[in-house]
């Protein structure tokens, strides 16, 4: 595979050789890896992979796919390799300064569109602190169409990329980019809501993560510190400054930190309201409410 294709080679051959490949490989998803990656590179969907699996292979697109191939087996994310990831409703655009946004989210981002639809109003203001690539602001904007948010990254990168995506998802209006250190230049009150997945892993784990995240996803946005709760902390103090009377703040937070964050943020002045776990049963999200006057 990585070395070219015989002449006449068809599309379903390469396909057949890039899942043994992968698989050969130890990769953990092949079949849906050699899948994303073969239909990118020759410009098909499902049904065209199937309709025309006959077909001779281009030799230039083969020639493209041997160099995905050897890419991912090197350890590089599909995402990063395609330089876009789908997410909840919508595709988002990559960079070097952007998370990888990753199915875990999604829970975090079903469980503020519940906080939001229990305020009973149509336009809120809320912040995505640790922007990234938009996911989850773009999200919510997507399923509240009156709302807007304030999209908070230290990274000019990560806000360049996050606008072009909120851009393409027709939410650019009341997509509100702004360079900053967690909440510290908004108003006090302002906000209905705090949205935030924040970097999380203590320092000393970042080495023993997967690969494909340790060498492709940005630093800043993985290292929570000594005990991986810097960002909590910041985050608790600011939303207390930051949120009106009764508003919400809602957290993705990592495997065995349910406790923490609730009795750092409990201290802080916020009820707990809830926690979503992810598909494995592991608590991924939390919903937290300031006092209501």
């Amino acid at each position: 595979m990585t070395g070219g294709i015989a002449s006449g080679e068809t599309i379903g051959a390469l396909h057949r050789a890039l899942r043994r490949h992968l698989r050969e490989a130890g990769v953990e998803t092949p079949d849906l890896d050699a899948r994303l990656l073969l239909c990118d590179t020759f410009g098909l969907d499902a049904a065209g992979l199937i309709l025309r699996e006959g077909e001779a292979a281009d030799p230039a697109k083969a020639a493209l796919l041997s160099q995905r191939t050897a890419r991912r087996l090197a350890g590089e994310p599909v995402g990063r390799i395609l330089g876009r990831r789908f997410f909840f409703e919508h595709e988002f655009q990559l960079s070097r300064e952007t998370l990888e946004p990753r199915p875990d989210t999604e829970i975090l981002v079903e469980l503020a569109a519940e906080a939001f639809r229990a305020k009973q109003r149509d336009a809120l203001l809320f912040a995505d602190v640790g922007v990234g690539t938009g996911a989850i602001a773009v999200s919510l904007l997507a399923l509240f169409p009156l709302s807007r948010c304030v999209a908070i990254d230290l990274s000019e990168g990560a806000l360049r990329t996050a606008w072009s995506n909120a851009r393409a998802a027709g939410v650019a209006d009341r997509f509100l980019p702004l360079r900053g250190d967690y909440l510290a230049s908004l108003s006090p009150g302002s906000l209905d809501a705090v949205v935030s997945n924040p970097p999380y892993i203590p320092s000393r784990d970042i080495e023993t993560l997967d690969r494909g995240v340790r060498e492709h996803d940005p630093r800043l946005a993985l290292d929570g510190g000594v005990d991986g709760l810097d960002a909590y902390r910041a985050l608790a103090d600011g939303a207390r400054r930051c949120l009106a009377p009764g508003g919400d703040l809602l957290l993705e937070i990592g495997i065995g930190q349910e406790s923490d964050v609730r009795i750092l943020n409990e201290a802080g002045g916020f009820s707990w309201r809830r926690t979503s776990a992810d598909l494995s049963g592991t608590p991924r999200a939390l919903w937290f409410q300031g006092d209501v006057l």
